[in-house]
């Protein structure tokens, strides 16, 4: 099945209020009527298998981003030696020309008496003592020029090594980017097979049994005390939430980091960079280098990391909701804090000031509708795809 199917069956669902977020792990009765390739599956299996589709999906879709990080980084790597190469060789070719000159001026001036010889028999031994002052000089000249002709032929062969070895892995991690492109799009495969076997009583079912799981997650994380009162955001944390609450509404897609479209990571990412603190492109990254905060301290603009991998990643917001790119299918949206399983919290800017005064920014109308769950997969590019975004 296509992508274009996938999306087709996905905003179906969507539009039919079907939302796909944790549920209770004990079976639920058959839908009446279910009859499809679901067959005797009870709707909470359904749900599991869906689930746990997705959430692979997901691993792939941030292998995927690692890789295509490492990807960006080792071209800007190989550029930037051969740009040094050039240079070197460039040195070189200066070097070797006076190397050259000095060669033949050394041949044209072999049959001359040694400075000793001038010395003894010069009629003015001051004057020759200053010819071989000048006469030194000249000496280190040449073995000055001699040695950057040697250290710039050293350098050249080092570096063309290095760009060598650079391509080599650029090669390598283009190879392994198209793997992981591919291990996403038959992750996927599975995900579109299973939704194209459902039938609409199941997916009616499906949307109750989610819809539920999400509202009793939400109100049991609250009632558990995990979140404090809100502090201030910084200032930067303002622009980020700002930027991200204006994307809201435009559509999920996985590997993008915008200006049309997002995928999980793409959306937190690209929010700090334009209120200035750049931070790791992938939640996995995010939450392994930026710094931990504990949930009763989440100020708005903090980022908020699902599932044991942390695999996927969303922006508080306040008021224990926050915006993220859900999934394929769905919007850029509010959702509740948990309607996917929390792993923790991470702050871009530590070191950023609470400002003394906020108003959070007004959310449209619509802002929480369509699907809360966040298993940040998606379908993949239609045609290969290798080169940097």
């Amino acid at each position: 099945m296509s992508g274009r199917l996938l999306r087709l069956v996905c905003t179906a669902a969507v539009a039919a209020g079907i939302v796909l977020a944790p549920g209770p792990a004990a079976a639920e009765p058959e839908p009446g009527g279910a009859g499809g390739a679901g067959g005797d599956r009870s709707v909470a299996g359904l749900l599991t298998d869906l689930q746990r589709l997705y959430q692979e999906a997901e691993k792939a879709t941030e292998t995927y981003n690692g890789t295509e990080e490492r990807l960006k980084k080792q071209r800007a790597e190989v550029l930037r030696l051969d740009a040094e190469l050039a240079r070197t060789r460039l040195s070189l070719h200066d070097s070797r020309g006076a190397a050259g000159r000095l060669a033949r001026q050394q041949y044209r001036n072999s049959g001359d008496l040694s400075p000793y010889l001038r010395l003894l028999l010069a009629r003015d031994p001051q004057h020759a003592l200053d010819q071989g002052h000048v006469m030194g000089r000249l000496a280190r000249q040449r073995a000055e020029t001699v040695g950057r002709l040697t250290g710039d032929e050293k350098r050249a062969d080092e570096l063309a090594r290095r760009a060598r070895t650079a391509l080599d892995r650029q090669l390598a991690l283009a190879r392994r980017q198209e793997k992981d492109r591919d291990a996403v799009r038959d992750r996927l495969h599975a995900v579109e097979e299973l939704l194209a076997s459902l039938t609409p009583e199941e997916l009616a079912a499906l949307a109750e049994l989610e819809k539920n799981g999400i509202v009793e997650a939400q109100e049991r994380f609250l009632a558990s005390g995990a979140l404090g009162a809100d502090a201030k955001p910084s200032a930067e944390g303002e622009r980020a939430v700002r930027f991200a609450v204006e994307q809201l509404g435009k559509p999920y897609e996985w590997g993008a980091e915008g200006p049309t479209a997002y995928d999980c990571s793409g959306l937190t990412s690209v929010a700090w960079q334009r209120a200035g603190t750049p931070i790791p492109r992938t939640s996995q990254e995010q939450w392994a280098r930026l710094a931990h905060v504990p949930l009763d301290e989440l100020r708005p603009g903090d980022l908020v990391v699902y599932f044991p991998e942390a695999t996927h990643v969303a922006m508080y917001l306040g008021d224990g909701m926050v915006v993220q790119a859900p999934r394929p299918g769905a919007e850029v949206k509010v959702s509740p804090i948990a309607a996917n399983p929390v792993l923790g919290a991470v702050r871009p800017d530590p070191g950023g000031e609470p400002l003394r005064h906020y108003t959070p920014p007004r959310l449209p109308e619509g802002a929480t509708d369509g699907s809360d769950e966040g298993y940040a997969a998606a379908y993949a590019p239609a045609a290969p795809e290798t080169s940097a975004r």
